[in-house]
């Protein structure tokens, strides 16, 4: 399964149609948002991206009760600090904002889950943790470590991550 993995779009609805266009182009089957959304309009285009969606409540979500209305009115799927996307065989990819360290901590510790994402750092990661590979698509916005934005594409059949550059 292909699943193509965002965040930090800090409400750039622009900057994060070109990231869906773009997942979109490299099959993917699902699309992650790592959290800090930030606007009504980019949960919306979420809900529009054509296969499911899932994201979760970022520090730099000021309003999630609006996000969050938002999301369920376009069928995206919404978690407040954890949200679990099935892969298959009754295992789950999980994804967090990871402004939490705790949260984060306990995600990897537990190791009860293949793919744990992040957002919240602005940098792209992709590294192994114990039997835990943690994936942080780097930034739609005010990317760190890199000139531009970024999102990942996880293929879980091939167990492997790309960070691709967003125009």
């Amino acid at each position: 399964m292909k699943i193509g993995i965002i965040s930090d779009s800090h409400g750039r609805a622009k900057r994060l149609r070109a990231a869906i266009d773009l997942l979109a182009r490299r099959g993917v089957e699902a699309v992650v948002h790592c959290g800090d959304v930030m606007s009504v309009e980019c949960v919306e285009m979420l809900g529009l991206c054509g296969v499911p969606a899932y994201m979760v409540v970022g520090n730099m979500d000021r309003h999630p009760e609006r996000l969050k209305d938002a999301a369920e009115r376009g069928g995206v799927n919404f978690a407040w600090e954890v949200v679990e996307v099935p892969i298959g065989e009754e295992k789950y990819l999980v994804a967090t904002h990871g402004h939490d360290a705790d949260v984060l901590d306990t995600l990897l510790i537990g190791r009860q889950f293949p793919y744990v994402c992040h957002g919240h750092t602005h940098r792209a990661r992709n590294e192994r943790v114990g039997p835990v590979r943690v994936i942080n698509p780097g930034a739609l916005c005010h990317p760190k470590g890199s000139h531009r934005p970024t999102a990942a594409v996880l293929d879980t059949d091939c167990d492997t991550v790309e960070i691709v550059e967003v125009g």
